[in-house]
């Protein structure tokens, strides 16, 4: 049981940083409308799908992550 808890700690820290760092990618001008991104806007319907956002973002973590896994 304790062990559980301990789990539902971090994984709440983590959503918590998760949505943190929502806040200040939001405010980084460009993010989020680099060229690669999909964007249609209709009448009634916009759609947005961001992939040049999501490819940045993969190469920025997967380097992250390499460093970290050299260590």
């Amino acid at each position: 049981m304790h062990q559980l808890a301990k789990s539902l700690i971090v994984i709440g820290l983590l959503i918590a940083a998760a949505g943190g760092l929502m806040l200040v990618i939001e405010r980084i001008p460009g993010i989020g409308r680099l060229p690669g991104d999909i964007v249609v806007e209709r009448k009634n319907f916009s759609f947005y799908f961001p992939v040049g956002t999501s490819i940045l973002i993969s190469i920025i973590l997967s380097l992250v992550m390499w460093l970290f896994g050299r260590r």
